[in-house]
């Protein structure tokens, strides 16, 4: 029955999530209310090693909340779930595309798509800033902003640091 559940859980966020990995979270958070399959915490924990782990951010969230609910089984039913609509659309657009593009009301869904797809990543910036404000991270957040500023290094030197620094904080349990 948690397979099934899993199954239409996921589904359901892959279905509805416009907006790339960002747009699945007011869905996760959703499950970790209704379901307890995790908390907020753990799902917070999952979103920071889905943003430094290769693969998109939504399909890697899917197996790590997968695998805690139902292990490797869970993880493969929610990262295929996750991926299955997003999959069957595709297939279905480009049968149809080339007979549609020109049409106004094909290009009208695209064009609103975009600004509601923004509005579900801001929803969702705010939401796990109230959510999960941390003293400690908003120090290491504007140090390495201001740094970043000065200091004209690749990307990726700030998001290593980042996660050595939460690393070492998770390991002497320094995370408030």
């Amino acid at each position: 029955m948690i397979y099934l559940k899993l199954f239409l859980e996921f589904f359901h966020i892959g279905l509805f999530s416009f907006g790339g990995g960002y747009a699945t979270l007011p869905f996760l958070y959703h499950i970790a209310d209704v379901q307890k399959w995790y908390t907020t915490k753990e799902l917070a924990d999952m979103i920071a090693i889905s943003s430094i782990t290769p693969g998109p951010i939504g399909v890697n969230v899917a197996t790590f909340a997968g695998f805690k609910t139902a292990g490797i089984l869970g993880s493969l039913i929610a990262t295929t779930s996750v991926i299955l609509p997003s999959f069957i659309i595709v297939v279905i657009i480009s049968k149809v595309l080339e007979q549609f593009k020109h049409n106004k009301y094909v290009r009208s869904v695209i064009y609103t798509l975009k600004p509601a797809g923004c509005g579900l990543l801001a929803a969702v910036g705010v939401d796990m800033f109230i959510n999960n404000i941390n003293i400690p991270g908003m120090i290491l957040l504007a140090g390495l902003f201001f740094a970043s500023l000065t200091e004209k290094r690749d990307p990726l030197f700030y998001l290593g640091v980042s996660a050595l620094v939460g690393l070492i904080a998770g390991f002497f349990n320094l995370t408030g």
